[in-house]
């Protein structure tokens, strides 16, 4: 019996992003908090990455929401 391949979480992030996409361009992505369509493509973005996150890819902060340490 073969041994089962484990899915990296980069892998994980890239599918989930790309179904979130394609919710975006069949106009059937909601936004989470009042459900409302999603018509701005970096919404559908950020609304992707933050669901990559949460299914545990590891997926870097944007740069400019971190605080710079002097």
């Amino acid at each position: 019996m073969p041994a089962k391949k484990k899915t990296s979480s980069a892998s994980r992030g890239k599918g989930k992003v790309k179904k979130v996409m394609h919710e975006y361009k069949q106009g059937q992505l909601k936004s989470g908090g009042s459900g409302k369509k999603v018509t701005s493509r970096k919404q559908a973005v950020a609304i992707a990455l933050s669901e990559a996150r949460q299914s545990g890819a590891k997926i870097p902060r944007k740069k400019a929401a971190r605080k710079k340490s002097k």
